[in-house]
């Protein structure tokens, strides 16, 4: 009788060497062992497309038979099939047939022991009969059943294949965003000229989502056949009719400045056109501090929510303006909930040199943020990318530093360089994105054309954090 045992050698680069049906002996074991995680679950799911929120759901989870997530059984059952596959017989073994009896509940953390054992042999198809259980971390079975599996003939000695990295690539940040917009009242928004498909139906998603009040501002012929066009209902929303795009610029604006909304949200007119009004002296939305945009990056690779500006709005800005870009950053960190946001100051190294303006800029921002000048959160630069992102990098390069490795806001040294990694973010590393312009008398939603839906209903939700955040004042000095 002889004994395998394995914990995942398999994928460590070991050899793998099968066991033919001549050298199979009665009563030879082989076992394998696993931890059930959530990644595990949800790789399940997508694989079998079994998506039964009794594993998936905690919430629906809680009120079912076993009050908790559990495995779905055929993971457990799959155990027994890796087994067979990479052990005993192990490779060139073919199933022939599965019985399986499903005894008790496997959840999120148990560690499930797989085991064969052989039980009969028959020379006439090379079949090998295998009793299977499967035990959790407390010995108890969880899963019998009987396996009957064509044994190879061939000795096989290979190197184990080697198996591709899994990321899970999730969309819970933004969920939890639009989560904290639950109890918030809809944000009335003036919404400037939605005259295509895709800036209404934006406006109508975000409005049937309960986060925003929408009032059309553009011609309004042109916006009701883009709604019947597109089955779009807008009968409950207010319309207000201007000529042109133009038009409907300085109308949801002076909606704004009046006070009649609390936020504006582009339509399908130019970024210029909107923030040519939004800055106007005279009848635009400017306040004391410079205007800027910051995008909120939800990287499946980073574990929390990270801001970058200004990647949008200011192209070239000096240091004075970075003052306001890295405060309006601060601020809006501290409105999602960052108790002390951390700031990464890029450039392209991590040392000053004066021929490099952006580095000198990052250590005036830093002293500034010492002396009181920016206040709210804790200031590190110059930090090149990698550094700026990566820890080791940063011990690797012998930084010192409270933000490397984990800064919740990146401050670009100019529009390009900003707008590059917005788009890199998104389209190589699958980021999901929202955006927001700060600096102005109501949050200014600037959405594209290439936006989802999530994206576009997760701008909403910033807006609408931020307006409630500047209620408060106002709420209290009335209660005074």
């Amino acid at each position: 009788m002889s004994s395998i045992e394995s914990i995942g050698k398999a994928a460590n680069g070991a050899a793998i060497e099968n066991v033919t049906f001549d050298e199979i002996q009665i009563g030879q074991t082989a076992s394998l062992s696993r931890q059930l995680t959530i990644m595990d679950v949800e790789l399940f799911a997508t694989v079998s497309g079994n998506i039964n929120p009794a594993h998936l759901d905690a919430k629906f989870a809680a009120d079912s038979r076993f009050q908790k997530v559990i495995g779905p059984g055929m993971w457990t059952g799959s155990l027994i099939s890796g087994v067979l596959g990479t052990y005993l017989p192990g490779a060139g073994s073919l199933y022939a047939g599965q019985t399986l009896q499903f005894r008790r509940p496997v959840g999120l953390g148990d560690i499930v022991t797989a085991t064969v054992t052989v039980t009969e042999k028959r020379a006439d198809r090379n079949i090998v009969v295998f009793d299977c259980q499967c035990t959790n971390q407390d010995g108890e079975i969880v899963v019998s059943g009987t396996a009957e599996v064509i044994a190879p003939t061939r000795k096989v000695r290979l190197p184990a294949h080697e198996l591709p990295q899994i990321q899970m690539i999730r969309h819970d940040k933004h969920e939890a965003l639009l989560a904290k917009c639950d109890d918030l009242p809809p944000v009335v928004t003036a919404v400037a000229y939605p005259c295509d498909a895709s800036s209404l139906k934006g406006a109508v998603e975000a409005a049937e989502a309960g986060l925003i009040e929408p009032i059309l501002v553009g011609p309004e012929t042109a916006i009701r056949e883009v709604a019947a066009a597109n089955g779009l209902d807008i009968t409950r929303y207010r319309v207000v009719d201007a000529a042109h795009s133009r038009a409907a610029a300085a109308a949801a604006v002076a909606l704004a400045r009046t006070g009649e909304a609390e936020a504006v949200m582009k339509g399908s007119l130019h970024t210029d056109e909107l923030m040519s009004e939004v800055v106007r002296k005279e009848t635009g939305l400017r306040t004391a501090s410079r205007i800027s945009h910051v995008f909120l990056m939800n990287v499946p690779t980073y574990n929390k929510t990270l801001l970058i500006t200004d990647a949008a709005i200011n192209i070239y800005p000096t240091l004075e303006d970075k003052v306001h870009i890295v405060q309006n950053a601060i601020d809006l960190a501290k409105v999602l909930g960052v108790a002390t946001p951390r700031v990464a100051i890029l450039s392209a190294v991590e040392t000053i040199n004066p021929k490099i303006n952006t580095t000198l800029e990052a250590a005036a921002l830093c002293k500034m943020a010492d002396r009181g000048q920016i206040t709210g959160g804790i200031l590190d630069g110059p930090l090149a990318f990698d550094n700026a992102i990566s820890a080791e990098a940063a011990r690797t390069k012998g930084i010192t530093s409270p933000v490397a490795g984990q800064p919740d806001i990146l401050l670009a040294p100019d529009l390009e360089a900003g707008n590059m990694l917005v788009k890199q973010l998104s389209f190589l590393a699958n980021a999901d994105l929202a955006g927001i312009v700060l600096g102005a008398k109501v949050p200014v939603i600037l959405t594209s054309r290439a936006d989802n839906v999530r994206a576009r209903l997760a701008s909403c939700a910033v807006a609408s954090l931020v307006a409630a955040s500047r209620r408060k004042p106002s709420l209290a000095m009335a209660a005074e």
